[in-house]
């Protein structure tokens, strides 16, 4: 109940009061004028008119006014029913039984349509149609024949299927026309000028058939005319839908039911019109294929339509994607390229289908991506590959291809979609990385083999060696010297020494001092040392270093300092360095200077030695820059240059 309160409260305001009382006022006059109209037709008083076409109109007016109008409108037409008939000489026993029957009939039938339709029914649909038929055309003209049919003859069943048919005919043919015009009229005057025309030469040519099938003398007649009707329903129901085939249908009927009155056509044998069941019988059968035709075909226009709207909205949004989007067939061949792989390839789309996007790839890569995607074909399998492709410009760019099966409806195969992605630019940083990797690993490794030689040739040694004359000295020999032999002095000065360089060695695998006494003094320290371990001069400056240095910085500028004066002290060959620090506002500023014989940088940088590689990588997790001044004989500087503010770094340095 909540459901029907709420579709009749939704269609209250589809008229405005004006439109709402034009709708009474026409739909009263029609239920007073038609009759009329028919009455004036019917020169036999024995006439019974196949067509009762008041029930129909009034469900028309009823489905397109306010339900509060309802009893005005109702009682409005009943009241020129009842005019009508009375003016025809319908006694009044037989008009007092025709008005609960019709009563019953248009309610039925208007609140059902009502309720079973969001707006004016549109009967475009084969769901539509059996809606409308259960309400309409069963329901609602049972109901109105079981209260009718004494009204119409003094045997009930003879009266009942007259009434029965007579609704039926007007629900299949009249309202359905009615309908049409109301909800497609504007948009048949919005048509093309040709598709008017070809709607007016398809009336008129059944116009013209139609008289001769229903208005020749029975002389004249032949069984074989009746089949002219059908190209003509056929065009209309296929070409204009159930505007077209409704309209058509109106006008066979009254042809078909003057012919009849009249004594011409195949019913002329029918005259007096006393029982107009064969009649209604041919019109209700011919009606109900073609209207039923007429929905299907619509149907399939709809679908169609969505399909073009779907494929439009399909290229729309593929030939703006930022990847190569492509379609197969059931049977390989490539079907659809999208504007982004024509922009790539720089072909035409005509030389990209079928098997012609297999000419762009690289050649040692052919058989595995043809027999890659030939094998996901056969067992409607989803892939991924990776293969190289010719660009526009000629160049080979390694490409991502994924593709997924795609299936109709009903399950069957129907092809692949898939798409490309240019990955290579991925790939460069994919092998980047991994030079970059087996490199770290590589100075991991020579770094332990530094270690193992200096412990192992120097400092295992020098222990050694100590042990060895410690072993020689016995104090209680008679030749014993009462104070310390120099050997004894010899030994303690090699500790001495040994002590120092494992201290130096300690502090080139991780400074302490940089982490308790700062940069600047760790630094310091550092030039010291290596001074008095290389035996060379070293000057150190420094100005504007903050005290409270970020600690990844500090640490980045110490390595690249170890690392830069380290290969400036074995290199150059000289015995003079300079290293100064100096910061700004925005940065801090790390060089370190030799007059020593130089190198070429770039050549270096060419082959990719480890301390320029590591020296670049910490200054650049830092967003920082490494210059290199140098030429052969002509000395080195060290540029290292590291702002204040880290914009992106989660990743701390290794010491």
């Amino acid at each position: 109940m909540a459901n029907f309160t709420r579709h009749i409260v939704d269609r209250e305001s589809y008229f405005g009061s004006r439109s709402t009382w034009l709708v009474v006022c026409v739909t009263a006059a029609f239920s007073y004028l038609v009759p009329k109209l028919i009455g004036a037709l019917t020169s036999n008083p024995q006439t019974v008119w196949p067509l009762w076409p008041g029930c129909a109109i009034l469900v028309t007016g009823l489905l397109l006014v306010r339900i509060s109008v309802w009893p005005v409108l109702i009682a409005a037409s009943f009241a020129g029913f009842a005019l009508a008939d009375s003016q025809a000489g319908v006694p009044l026993s037989s008009i007092a039984r025709f008005i609960p029957g019709n009563t019953l009939e248009i309610l039925i039938s208007a609140i059902g349509l009502r309720y079973s339709f969001d707006g004016v029914p549109r009967l475009n649909s084969v769901s539509a149609l059996g809606k409308y038929s259960l309400f309409a055309v069963i329901l609602g003209p049972l109901a109105g024949a079981f209260f009718s049919a004494h009204g119409i003859a003094h045997d009930y069943w003879t009266g009942w299927k007259i009434v029965f048919l007579s609704e039926v005919l007007a629900f299949v043919t009249l309202t359905p026309a009615l309908l049409s015009w109301i909800s497609e009229g504007r948009v048949l005057t919005r048509q093309s000028r040709a598709h008017r025309l070809e709607g007016g030469m398809l009336i008129a040519g059944l116009v013209l058939a139609s008289s001769i099938v229903f208005t020749l003398p029975e002389s004249s007649r032949s069984p074989a005319l009746f089949y002219t009707l059908v190209p003509f329903l056929l065009w209309s129901a296929l070409r204009f839908g159930w505007l077209g085939v409704s309209t058509s249908l109106v006008a066979v009927t009254f042809l078909s039911i003057w012919g009849a009155v009249e004594g011409r056509g195949p019913f002329s044998k029918m005259v007096p019109l006393t029982d107009p069941v064969p009649l209604q019988m041919f019109l209700i059968f011919a009606a109900i294929p073609f209207m039923v035709l007429a929905a299907v075909s619509e149907e399939h226009e709809q679908a169609a339509q969505e399909v073009r709207e779907s494929e439009l909205r399909f290229r729309l949004v593929s030939n703006t994607a930022p990847v190569m989007i492509w379609v197969t067939g059931s049977d390989k061949l490539c079907t659809y390229v999208n504007q982004r792989w024509l922009e790539f390839t720089g072909r035409p789309l005509e030389a990209e289908l079928g098997y012609g996007w297999t000419e762009v790839v690289h050649k040692e890569d052919f058989e595995r991506c043809v027999k890659t995607y030939s094998q996901a074909v056969d067992h409607h399998q989803s892939y991924g590959m990776e293969y190289r492709a010719r660009r526009h410009d000629g160049e080979y760019r390694w490409i991502l291809d994924t593709g997924v099966p795609r299936f109709n409806p009903g399950g069957s195969f129907a092809g692949f979609i898939g798409s490309c992605l240019d990955i290579t630019d991925r790939k460069l940083a994919e092998e980047a990385l991994a030079t970059v990797g087996r490199r770290l690993i590589e100075a991991h490794e020579e770094e332990r083999t530094w270690i193992a030689r200096e412990l192992h040739d120097d400092i295992a040694q020098r222990i050694a060696l100590a042990a060895v004359e410690l072993e020689q000295y016995d104090p209680h020999r008679a030749d014993a010297m009462p104070g310390p032999p120099d050997f004894i002095r010899r030994v303690c000065q090699h500790l001495v020494d040994l002590g120092k360089d494992i201290q130096s060695l300690s502090h080139r695998l991780h400074s302490s001092k940089l982490e308790y006494l700062g940069f600047v003094n760790a630094s310091k320290s550092f030039c010291r040392d290596l001074s008095e371990q290389r035996k060379v001069q070293i000057e150190f400056k420094h100005s504007d270093i903050p005290s409270a240095m970020p600690k990844e910085i500090s640490l980045c500028l110490f390595r690249v300092l170890q690392e830069a004066l380290q290969n400036a002290v074995k290199h150059s060959a000289v015995q003079n360095f300079t290293v100064e620090v100096h910061g700004t506002k925005e940065e801090i500023n790390l060089s370190v200077t030799d007059s020593g014989v130089g190198f070429d940088w770039h050549d270096a940088m060419d082959r990719k030695g480890l301390g320029l590689i590591s020296m670049r990588e910490r200054l650049r997790l830092m967003n920082g820059e490494l210059y290199i001044q140098s030429e052969p004989g002509r000395g080195t500087t060290i540029l290292a240059r590291v702002p204040h503010q880290q914009e992106h770094s989660s990743m701390g340095v290794a010491g």
